[in-house]
């Protein structure tokens, strides 16, 4: 058994029993040494699991959160009309990103989960003398989007899709 096949396996026994289970009862189950295990949920935390240490064993509390980069266009009036399709389905719009020909890839965090965030990151381009990242490079940029589910993503996309957003070439920009 790999480590990837072991930490799925991992993932599916914290999620199926509910109590805690110990260090030492997955090490056993497994028949590797505590300290793997250890390595383990510390790899499964860095993939987004909220796994929590009790005196009692391992919890998982909720499902790992699920990522897609999605490449976009539209004009600067129909930001928050994007950005609030992304949210209203449930996403959290990571980040920004751009492939600029000169300076590389140009990122910036965003964390917007919200109508609230949409609209105070709204006011702050607009009361700004910056312009939207998008503008460096025609409109085209690209945003890591964060999900409880495969299945959402799957929603924000066909959303991005019929608002006209969504950018399905593969060519860059």
């Amino acid at each position: 058994m790999t480590g990837n096949e072991r930490r799925t396996e991992i993932i599916n026994i914290l999620q199926t029993e509910k109590k805690p289970l110990s260090g030492t009862a997955l090490a056993d189950r497994f028949n590797i040494s505590r300290q793997v295990i250890v390595q383990d949920m510390a790899i499964l935390r860095a993939e987004g699991y909220d796994i929590i240490s009790t005196n009692r064993g391992y919890l998982i509390t909720s499902p790992a959160l699920v990522t897609r980069v999605f490449k976009v266009s539209h004009t600067d009036e129909e930001i928050g009309d994007e950005l609030n399709s992304i949210v209203d389905c449930g996403g959290t719009v990571k980040d920004v990103f751009v492939h600029h020909k000169a300076y590389g890839t140009v990122q910036a965090p965003l964390n917007i989960s919200s109508r609230h965030d949409v609209d105070k990151f709204i006011e702050q381009i607009k009361c700004g003398k910056s312009t939207p990242l998008k503008n460096i490079t025609s409109g085209y940029h690209y945003h890591t989007i964060e999900a409880k589910s495969e299945d959402i993503l799957d929603i924000i996309e066909n959303k991005l899709k019929l608002l006209g957003f969504l950018v399905e070439s593969p060519e860059a920009h």
